[in-house]
């Protein structure tokens, strides 16, 4: 529950649009509502720190899919369930849950992190929220350029017409993302091609002994999903996937 917590204490002191204007937003509802809270040092009302939060978390969807782990585990379990050969086994609302709770485990050091440098001093009074939104975003940023390939990077940077940078943390958001979702989806279809390699050979024994038996009325599909979910259970298939997917994030 701490780490749920944390998580959603996350989305609403960093977004992908704050990201790329770290010092423009906050700077911006200081200035404006300042005079209304007694000078210029007064920070926001709670009504209008409300406003803004809700606000916030329309964009919690995007936040999640864009800058944590989330999208890898999905697609990899969605590629699964088709090696599988099931439709709606488990449902979707399992694959989200289970994509979403598994990330909260990845990233719970990037939160833990999150929380001692951006959250808990935000929340004491010791920094304002350009400064929280700026902590809180080199966690995310430091998460994120570990996990993307040096030729996405280059390719996004080309594209943009970007100087080389010097250090990793010179990389700005507007680069960064794409570069990161393109590798994240390049890693999650690796993994899922080396998981429908062994239900393949399955499909591909089946057929073959229904071939040379003369069915060839039964679906193959029908007679090897036994087989494919009798392997999958006896190897530990979901210990195994998700220390897998745990473990590729380093």
């Amino acid at each position: 529950m701490k780490k749920l917590c944390s998580g959603v204490a996350v989305a609403l002191y960093l977004s992908p649009a704050a990201a790329f204007a770290q010092s423009a937003i906050p700077g911006a509802l200081d200035r404006a509502f300042s005079q209304a809270n007694g000078g210029p040092g007064g920070g926001l009302t709670m009504s209008l720190q409300l406003l803004v939060i809700m606000g916030l978390l329309t964009i919690l969807p995007s936040l999640v899919l864009m800058m944590t782990s989330f999208t890898r585990i999905l697609v990899v379990l969605s590629i699964l369930r088709q090696a599988l050969g099931l439709q709606q086994s488990p449902p979707n609302q399992v694959l989200i849950g289970l994509s979403l709770f598994l990330s909260l485990f990845v990233m719970a050091p990037t939160l833990d992190k999150v929380s001692e440098t951006a959250i808990a001093p935000y929340s004491a009074g010791t920094i304002n929220a350009e400064q929280a939104i700026g902590n809180a975003g080199a966690q995310f940023h430091a998460f994120m350029i570990r996990q993307t390939r040096q030729h996405d990077l280059s390719l996004f940077a080309d594209m943009a017409k970007a100087p080389k940078f010097a250090r990793a943390e010179d990389v700005p958001f507007s680069i960064l993302l794409p570069a990161f979702v393109t590798s994240e989806l390049k890693t999650a279809f690796q993994i899922g091609f080396m998981l429908f390699l062994p239900f393949l050979v399955i499909d591909l024994v089946v057929s073959s002994v229904l071939m040379s038996l003369g069915m060839m009325m039964m679906s193959p599909t029908i007679v090897s999903l036994p087989f494919k979910l009798l392997l999958f259970v006896l190897v530990d298939g979901w210990a195994l996937l998700m220390g897998s997917l745990a473990a590729s994030f380093g």
